[in-house]
């Protein structure tokens, strides 16, 4: 039988969610692959380091599961020391994010109060605004560059490796998955820990692959031979339109035509989301010290609203942020009750309930499934309609013979 080492197994066995840290922690032996179907992936060398290296790295791995125990809360979406509703005071910042501008300002402020001396986060390519790189910016001009989400494939927790090298505390921006790895990260490491003093999770349903990515770029006129020289899913006001720019044959730049966010979305881009993103038990960013998602209970009217956000404390440290922001006028907000998530993202709640069954169905074809830890799952799913119940094992049984999960996800030919 051919050995095959903890991290490639994890994305053979479709668990990996992409962050990175493995990547992250062992450059020389793992790299981050962008797979068009499967996603951004790890490759680990076929050597004894690259064994070596992958034994210690899947520590970090939040895809093989989590630990929620002690603070998982009732309802399953992690702790709630209090929640708002609100965007941020600078009008550019808020209209150039994806509701309100929340996570932008918040990362403003912790640079310019001294919280931290960067801010790791993503942003689109430069020489291919259809894929992400990790970056860490210390200024508003590098944050704005991020602003906006970003329905692709990224690996946010690679900046893992230059905070750990660096000097200065770093805030972290990612979606829950990417903050549970690197909350694994802090816990082994300490040194790294004190370097990463503010984490903040931005609410996530799945990220689409590049197939998806491309099919938008269809949908939206943009010519298979033209330069894409930008791609914006969401901003630019709440929920803001998904609109490229690219330069055609004749060197002129364009601007395609815009689809509003819940077409894009609905219609295009989550059909492609990756399986591990359809058993996840985490969109909120439950190991975050801030959580920023949108307040659907209070939908934009239309499609370029001045944007709002749902604003989340989950630690001590996050409170104090969120409130001194308050205090210094970065952040305009009314208090919500802390119940809020359930209320404002109904969606979410439904796919919480649905893991279980899905898990379920896993288990009865032979599948590997996350080992997440002191989740009401169970209770989550039994709480859901009956035929909700049924469709979640039924439609999970379908899709696993549909799309044949019981093959290994071998990434770009690379052998495991």
């Amino acid at each position: 039988m051919t050995y095959m080492d903890p991290i490639t197994r994890t994305v053979a066995c479709n668990l990996c969610t992409g962050c990175g840290a493995c990547a992250a922690a062992f450059p020389a032996a793992i790299q981050m692959v962008d797979d068009p179907v499967n996603g951004r992936r790890p490759v680990v060398a076929a050597s004894p380091d690259g064994r070596a290296a992958a034994a210690q790295a899947v520590a970090l791995c939040a895809g093989t599961g989590a630990d929620f125990a002690g603070f998982a809360g009732d309802d399953g979406f992690g702790p709630v020391l209090a929640a708002w509703e609100g965007y941020a005071a600078d009008p550019d910042i808020r209209h150039r994010g994806s509701s309100g501008g929340a996570v932008t300002a918040l990362a403003l402020f912790a640079l310019q109060s001294g919280v931290v001396g960067g801010v790791a986060h993503i942003a689109a390519r430069n020489d291919d605004p259809r894929l992400n790189q990790s970056v860490i910016s210390h200024d508003r001009a590098g944050l704005l560059r991020g602003a906006g989400s970003r329905y692709a494939q990224a690996s946010p927790a690679e900046a893992l490796g230059p905070i750990a090298a660096g000097d200065i505390p770093v805030a972290f921006i990612g979606k829950p998955c990417d903050v549970a790895s690197v909350a694994k990260a802090k816990a082994l490491d300490a040194g790294l820990a004190a370097k990463l003093p503010l984490t903040i999770a931005i609410f996530c349903a799945g990220a689409p692959n590049l197939v998806a990515t491309d099919r938008l770029l269809d949908r939206l006129g943009v010519p298979k031979d033209a330069t894409l020289t930008d791609l914006r899913y969401r901003g630019n006001g709440w929920p803001g339109l998904m609109q490229a720019r690219f330069r055609g044959a004749d060197g002129v730049e364009q601007t395609s035509t815009g689809i509003p966010y819940g077409q894009g979305w609905g219609q295009i881009l989550q059909a492609e989301r990756r399986w591990r993103c359809r058993i996840c038990t985490d969109h909120t960013g439950a190991f975050a010290d801030v959580s920023v998602g949108d307040p659907w209970h209070n939908p934009p009217a239309g499609n370029v609203d001045a944007g709002r956000s749902l604003i989340i404390a989950r630690s001590p440290a996050g409170l104090a942020l969120i409130e001194a922001a308050l205090a210094a006028g970065v952040l305009i907000a009314t208090p919500q009750p802390r119940d809020v998530i359930a209320t404002a993202q109904p969606n979410l709640v439904a796919a919480q309930g649905a893991v279980w069954g899905r898990r379920l169905a896993m288990r009865a074809f032979g599948l590997a499934v996350p080992r997440d830890a002191g989740l009401p799952l169970f209770a989550a799913w039994r709480g859901l309609p009956l035929r909700a119940k049924l469709s979640s094992v039924a439609g999970t049984a379908r899709r696993i013979l549909r799309l044949r999960l019981w093959q290994r996800v071998i990434i770009k030919g690379v052998r495991p």
